[in-house]
């Protein structure tokens, strides 16, 4: 009997509309879907124990996943890691992918800091957003990895939702991830 070539089929991201065809805390559900910038809906549920931080910056190479969610021909650009607090706890990871070319045409983006991403495009004009898209990342995914590495919880899996931003065309890519912690706030 031959072996067949076994590759690891990754699951799809899915649009909302089927979200709710998907077993899931229900009280994660809310901070998936809700309206507003996630930052905001936090900081009001956190009061003063909210707290937003870069946790990692640097260049490098854009995975086949990065390319086929990004409308660029770029094979490089910069990643930003940041973590959304309440108290001790990490409730959201993100993730903002930004092609060379967006960074050429926006440098600023590169010096963002402990800015927020979402509030500081939410000032600007000529900014388009995509559909949020949804998926259960497994624990060893590469960004579930990073996400999880000082959650308290270790989940089996983690919801993310992703979307692109177009800032006068130039794209970018941010996928948030959300920890077990979320689910308390």
């Amino acid at each position: 009997m031959a072996l067949k070539n076994l590759r690891r089929v990754e699951p799809q991201w899915m649009p909302a509309e089927r979200l709710g065809q998907l077993p899931m805390d229900p009280r994660l559900r809310p901070w998936l879907i809700g309206k507003g910038l996630l930052t905001q809906r936090l900081k009001s549920a956190c009061g003063s124990r909210f707290d937003f931080r870069l946790v990692d910056q640097w260049s490098g190479l854009l995975s086949a996943v990065h390319k086929s969610a990004l409308p660029s021909a770029d094979a490089a650009g910069l990643f930003r890691d940041v973590e959304m607090r309440c108290g001790d706890e990490i409730c959201v990871y993100a993730q903002t992918v930004m092609p060379d070319s967006t960074l050429c045409a926006h440098p600023w983006l590169a010096e963002l800091g402990n800015a927020a991403l979402g509030e500081t495009l939410g000032a600007l004009s000529n900014v388009e957003r995509s559909a949020y898209e949804y998926r259960s990342l497994p624990v060893d995914d590469a960004l579930s990895v990073r996400a999880l590495r000082a959650a308290k919880l270790q989940p089996i899996g983690v919801w993310a939702r992703r979307s692109r931003f177009f800032l006068r065309g130039a794209p970018l890519l941010i996928q948030e991830l959300f920890l077990p912690a979320v689910g308390g706030v």
